[in-house]
């Protein structure tokens, strides 16, 4: 990929080039200096623990033969330096541009809630895959193009990296990609330049109220990948909703493009017949458009009911054969950390599960209550630096569910985690004397707490982390993954 620099500046609102040359060729994008290469422009943003402005004399060494900065800054002889009042304004507008606006050249489909997310956009990919697409993924766990799997870092990558990885995907031949839209990608513009096609809701529930400050701001940042859908060339647009979620209805009303919906009732274009959920699968009969499917999934709980119909209601909108998506379905057993069954050998159930906002959390206990013929156990702690409002509602919900509570660490960041249990456990005021509740902060230790005192028939839910394999302390990231923890026990205890 290569660029005229003096381009680029054209699409830049106020640009105004300190030094240098304009005649340059840009060949890539970046505002990571560890990733500059030669002929890249480096962009200096301002993060909350990093200044980009700090590093131009890094990236003029790795190759950099230009900088976008919003600072005064003094810069090495030979390097052009393009001042805005804004570098993350000044990115938006030129990397779509930069990488020939690849997503509105493929059909996107963008999902978007507080829970949900990626279980429904891998079902969504293999159903698309089984009908003959070559399909790339962007998600929470990981980005794939067609068989090729990268780690994520964020559920939605910023506008360089999304620019550039949809540009592999339009090389690599992919008809589709799929992506887990966070609220952040909506209000930070991450996803500029990229028209979707559907756009699908699972839920709207209390999460990054750090980041937005109410949940109406964050209900609004989640409303823009619908009330925007409708602009652009493409044909062909859908928007699902789940109206059983209190939001649906609001948003609805202001979007533009024709509706498929699903939920509980007969009023909805997908609906359960009937369902019963068991301990490993679950029997699902689903009325929709095309004619009832029936279903025996090797995935349990009630939200996977409402994932599965949101991947069902994107399925009918993109015309995807019924016996496809079916097949699909029946054949699916899940995604990393998604109610993951562990078997290490093991008397009792164990359970590992990303649930780390309330909704999630109330979900996947109610769901592992109804599997369970002995104690319930609730491994769960709340992650630092993040919406502390959340953490007495999910004491309370834990409080309410579960007959045995562990309160330990999840990612404490640079928060003391013993502050954030204490925040916790002002959820837990009042508990009857037949619960019971310890505070281990060590995670480890916490979950071979349970583990070693669980009963047979005992069901024990470790929450917060699921797929992740690191947990992130005050002044460094460690490796650490629930299921190994299980898995390690067990393997010193045969």
């Amino acid at each position: 990929m290569e660029k005229q620099l003096a381009k680029l500046i054209e699409l830049m609102p106020g640009a105004k080039v300190k030094s240098g040359s304009t005649d340059q060729i840009i060949t890539d994008l970046t505002i990571d200096s560890r990733q500059v290469r030669k002929g890249s422009l480096f962009i200096c943003l301002k993060g909350v623990h990093v200044d980009g402005h700090k590093f131009i004399e890094q990236a003029y060494k790795a190759g950099a033969v230009a900088v976008l900065v919003e600072d005064s800054v003094k810069a090495p002889e030979g390097l052009t330096v393009i001042k805005v009042n804004d570098t993350t304004e000044a990115m938006t507008a030129v990397a779509p541009w930069f990488y020939d606006s690849p997503g509105k050249q493929m059909r996107i489909i963008g999902v978007t809630g507080t829970n949900g997310k990626t279980t429904t956009t891998n079902i969504i990919r293999i159903i698309l895959r089984k009908a003959g697409f070559k399909v790339g993924l962007i998600g929470t766990i990981n980005i794939m193009i067609e068989e090729q799997v990268e780690t994520s870092h964020n559920t939605t990558p910023d506008v360089v990296d999304l620019q550039k990885t949809l540009y592999r995907m339009l090389e690599a031949g992919c008809d589709y990609v799929v992506m887990e839209v966070s609220s952040h990608a909506l209000a930070l513009k991450r996803v500029a330049g990229i028209e979707f096609d559907v756009a699908a809701l699972t839920n709207i529930t209390q999460d990054h109220l750090d980041f937005h400050g109410t949940f109406e701001k964050y209900r609004e940042a989640k409303a823009l990948l619908f009330t925007t859908l409708n602009e652009g060339t493409k044909k062909g647009k859908t928007a699902v909703f789940n109206t059983d979620d209190y939001s649906a209805k609001t948003i609805m009303e202001r979007t533009k493009t024709p509706i498929i919906t699903y939920g509980r009732t007969a009023v909805n274009d997908v609906y359960p017949l009937t369902f019963e959920v068991a301990a490993k699968h679950m029997k699902l009969n689903l009325s929709t458009p095309v004619g009832e499917m029936d279903l025996l999934l090797h995935i349990t709980g009630e939200f996977n009911v409402y994932n599965v119909m949101t991947a069902v209601s994107v399925m009918l909108a993109e015309k995807i054969d019924k016996k496809i998506i079916t097949d699909v379905l029946n054949g699916f057993t899940g995604v990393p950390g998604r109610f993951q069954l562990v078997e290490a050998g093991q008397p009792y159930t164990v359970i590992v599960d990303y649930a780390h906002t309330p909704d999630g959390l109330d979900n996947v206990l109610k769901t592992a209550r109804q599997i369970t013929k002995g104690k319930l156990w609730a491994v769960f702690g709340c992650g630092g630096d993040r919406d502390n409002k959340k953490r007495p509602i999910m004491g309370r919900i834990a409080l309410e569910l579960a007959d045995n509570l562990v309160v330990t660490s999840d990612n404490p960041r640079s928060e003391n985690p013993e502050l954030i249990i204490l925040d916790i456990e002002k959820g837990l005021a009042g508990a009857p004397a037949e619960k019971k509740i310890h505070k281990i902060t060590d995670r480890k230790e916490a979950i071979e707490f349970a583990l070693s005192h669980a009963e047979p028939n005992d069901v024990i839910l470790i929450a917060g982390k699921g797929h992740e394999n690191y947990q992130i302390l005050k002044d460094k990231t460690i490796h650490f993954d629930d299921c190994e923890v299980v898995s390690d026990y067990w393997h010193k205890r045969s």
